[in-house]
């Protein structure tokens, strides 16, 4: 069953009109394991400027991640602008060789669009392996995943993650799953994002 949370973010008066801009993207992964850096960019990813529509057939990234298919659609209507991001499948080994679970996602999504007064930003998470999903995701919900040296994370996962700058500007990025690994410090590091959508009114 699929959960979705809305946020939205004020907007700052502008002194002149700027054209919106956007993109999503379906997952990216960047992390050292092991001592080996594996990275792959922004998974299907569509700007508001081009390439509109993008398509990934997923696949494995070492034995760190697997993604299944993931689209995304971008689009600009006037002054405002929409970023849309879906994936499937996506499923994670590399804690356990920590110890620590398999990670598993079925269906994941994250999407925003400027508005007149701001970006406002949503998410969908379906099923999940090694973490529990709430029916309705609050904003920047922790989960911990506890096993690393003397009481340390292996990770923490972060459903509905919202940043935006301070102080705020109307702009936000949302990431549907936001999964750091040992953020406390040990043998890996980095992160792994599912379903990324960023928006601003202002422009670059």
């Amino acid at each position: 069953m699929l959960t979705v949370t809305t946020l939205a973010v004020p907007l700052l008066a502008a002194a002149e009109p700027a054209k919106s801009t956007g993109w999503a993207s379906s997952g990216s992964v960047d992390v050292t394991v092991d001592n080996e850096h594996v990275v792959t960019g922004e998974l299907a990813k569509c700007t508001v400027d081009g390439p509109y529509t993008a398509q990934s057939e997923g696949g494995a990234t070492g034995d760190v991640a697997v993604f299944g298919v993931g689209e995304s659609g971008c689009g600009r209507t006037g002054d405002l602008s929409m970023a849309q991001a879906t994936g499937h499948r996506f499923k994670s080994t590399v804690l356990m060789r920590y110890g620590g679970p398999m990670l598993s996602v079925r269906t994941f999504s994250a999407k925003c669009a400027t508005t007149a007064t701001g970006s406002g930003g949503e998410v969908s998470v379906g099923s999940a392996d090694g973490i529990t999903v709430p029916e309705q995701i609050p904003p920047n919900h922790r989960i911990v995943i506890p096993g690393g040296a003397a009481g340390t994370a292996l990770a923490t996962v972060v459903l509905n993650e919202t940043v935006t700058p301070r102080p705020p500007d109307g702009s936000l990025v949302t990431h549907a799953v936001h999964i750091k690994l040992f953020p406390q410090g040990g043998p890996a590091s980095g992160d792994i994002y599912l379903g990324t959508a960023a928006c601003n009114p202002f422009g670059k």
